[in-house]
C-alpha cells in the first residue's frame, strides 16, 4: 500500500520539505488554511489513529516533539498555533496516512463550529 505522502516522504513527489528524520516528515501544505499550515507524517504508513499500536507510540508522541520544534522555526511558537489530527470520515480524513496539521501564523478562531 502506497500514498500520496509515502510518495512525498520517498522524494517521489515534489513538496516544500521543513523537516525530515528517520520517524518523520513534515511539508508545507499545497492547499493552505492558514498563513502557516505544514503537515507533519509518520514515514511509515499508519492509515488513521485507530491502526496506532504500541510499537507507533514512541513516533506519536515525536510528531508532537516536531510540531514544537516547527512552530519555533516558523516563529508562530509564541502567539500560538493548532495542532489537528483527522480520523477517518466523519473526522474528516482525507489522505489514510495519519497526519498532524499544525496550522499558525493569525487566529484561528473557534475549532469548531457548534450547530
Amino acid at each position: 500500500m502506497t500514498t500520496i505522502f509515502a510518495k512525498i516522504i520517498r522524494g517521489e513527489i515534489p513538496a516544500d520539505i521543513v523537516y525530515q528524520d528517520d520517524l518523520v516528515t513534515a511539508f508545507r501544505d499545497i492547499n493552505p488554511a492558514a498563513p502557516t499550515h505544514i503537515l507533519i507524517v509518520p514515514n511509515k504508513i499508519i492509515p488513521t489513529v485507530n491502526d496506532l499500536t504500541a510499537d507507533d507510540e514512541k513516533v506519536a508522541g515525536h510528531m508532537l516533539f516536531v510540531a514544537k520544534i516547527i512552530a519555533e522555526q516558523e516563529g508562530i511558537a509564541s502567539d500560538g498555533y493548532r495542532l489537528i489530527i483527522n480520523c477517518n470520515q466523519h473526522g474528516g480524513q482525507e489522505v489514510f496516512h495519519l497526519h498532524m496539521h499544525l496550522m499558525g501564523g493569525r487566529p484561528l478562531g473557534p475549532m469548531i463550529v457548534r450547530r
